[in-house]
């Protein structure tokens, strides 16, 4: 598969060199330089953003030692994806601990012959830690991981994680209990691809994005569907067409408008 990445914006990585030298001068190892430098405002709003960001998101954040959470906010990047572009895969190296700030981001399968499998999603406010697996030596797992719109990322490297966990029990419950929940949503997914019908998936599908985005009319095409599905696209199109002849759905180009949300749940709550 042909892999689309963008890179950290370079003023970030101008505000994080400018950062350290400001925490090094804060404890007394550069300052003559903070003397004679005025820093820009941006450094100390980059600074006081993570630490927000991570006193929000991260529950362990308040157990860390000063210089534990010194270490979390240097070596942690903004980075901005869009729409389409991969972050990361088997072939790449470690990426770390993913903190979503904004958008969603799809984690998924792929087998040989390009088939994919969707095992879950990770919104604002949610972190992946699987794409920091090797700082785990009893986990091994192969994945993608794809912004299925523009997306920011607060990206920790894998390095700085590992150093955490062996310092801090805090942080190794943590991400370990995270772990075992994209475990768990993976068994989950596995379970609605071999035993639940596909127009269940669907119905189910569409129902929690019409929840997500908060409107009816999901901004989505046929094969975005399928992907997330594990199914072909030609299956999730005819099912479509047979949502929109009951009147459940209306179908136009990149949009599928929910019409009837009781007979959607209805199709949702079908045994097998």
């Amino acid at each position: 598969m042909q892999k689309k990445r963008i890179g950290t914006k370079t003023d970030t990585f101008f505000l994080a060199f400018l950062s350290i030298l400001f925490y090094h001068g804060r404890n007394g190892c550069c300052r003559s330089l903070q003397k004679n430098v005025l820093l820009p405002k941006g450094v100390l709003f980059m600074s006081s953003f993570l630490e927000s960001c991570f006193q929000e998101h991260y529950p362990f954040y308040s157990k860390l030692t000063a210089d534990e959470q010194q270490t979390l906010v240097l070596s942690s990047v903004l980075t901005t994806y869009q729409r389409g572009d991969f972050l990361y895969s088997c072939d790449d190296d470690c990426l770390g601990v993913l903190l979503v700030l904004s958008g969603k981001l799809r984690i998924f399968i792929q087998s040989g012959e390009q088939r994919e499998i969707t095992l879950f999603t990770t919104g604002p406010g949610e972190v992946c830690t699987l794409s920091a697996s090797c700082a785990m030596q009893e986990i091994s797992f192969d994945i993608l991981i794809e912004a299925e719109e523009e997306t920011k990322v607060l990206i920790t490297p894998a390095s700085t994680f590992r150093r955490l966990l062996n310092q801090n029990i805090y942080v190794e419950n943590y991400i370990y209990r995270e772990t075992t929940e994209h475990f768990s949503e993976v068994m989950w997914a596995m379970g609605q691809l071999l035993f639940t019908r596909l127009d269940q998936r669907l119905a189910g599908y569409l129902e929690d994005e019409r929840i997500r985005t908060g409107s009816p009319v999901l901004s989505t095409t046929h094969e975005q569907i399928a992907r997330n599905l594990g199914s072909a696209r030609e299956v999730v199109s005819r099912t479509l067409k047979s949502f929109e002849k009951d009147g459940i759905v209306a179908l136009s180009r990149g949009t599928v408008t929910i019409l009837d949300v009781k007979k959607l749940r209805g199709i949702c709550r079908m045994r097998r």
